[in-house]
């Protein structure tokens, strides 16, 4: 099978009260629906796999750090503690009537970060463009003591159960 990677519109504002597990499903939701609305009618009965990843500390969100500060505030906050990554994932395909939706959670312990080396992860770039301000696959991965669960999942895309759910729908 041949995949493509087609960007979506989708605004990820999240919902007044609206739980953190309901916000990454609902913009996953969104992201695969907003792709599948740009390839029908031509391409109709096409599979859409849609992600959304977030950093989640005692229910508040942590997104992409702005500046070298924002990274250096979500770093300290996340270190010496647990927190939580939750990819929202979605499975459509409108032909054969399939949304699969699902939220795949893994817990991460992170050690407690020396202030030097806090500010050289900083100037490497990395944190910019991860929630929570780290890159577990990356550098960052130094500073993880443990996780339960996905591995994948912290990267991004939870390969596990997609492998399950692709097996499942006779994807590949």
């Amino acid at each position: 099978r041949s995949f493509r990677i087609l960007p979506s519109d989708v605004d990820e504002v999240r919902n007044e009260g609206e739980a953190p597990g309901a916000y990454v499903v609902r913009v996953s939701r969104e992201k695969a629906e907003s792709v599948a609305d740009g390839l029908e009618p031509r391409t109709g009965g096409r599979w859409v796999l849609a992600g959304d990843t977030i950093v989640v500390l005692e229910e508040t969100i942590l997104g992409k750090p702005e500046d070298g500060d924002h990274a250096r505030r979500m770093l300290e906050q996340l270190q010496d503690r647990r927190h939580e990554v939750i990819t929202g994932i979605c499975l459509l395909n409108r032909k054969q009537a399939v949304c699969c939706l699902e939220a795949v959670r893994t817990q991460v312990w992170m050690r407690r970060i020396e202030p030097a080396e806090m500010d050289a992860y900083i100037r490497t770039g990395e944190p910019f463009d991860k929630a929570g301000g780290y890159a577990i696959q990356g550098h960052g991965g130094r500073f993880i003591r443990k996780i339960e669960g996905s591995y994948s999942n912290v990267v991004g895309l939870p390969m596990e159960r997609l492998g399950e759910l692709f097996r499942k729908y006779g994807i590949c």
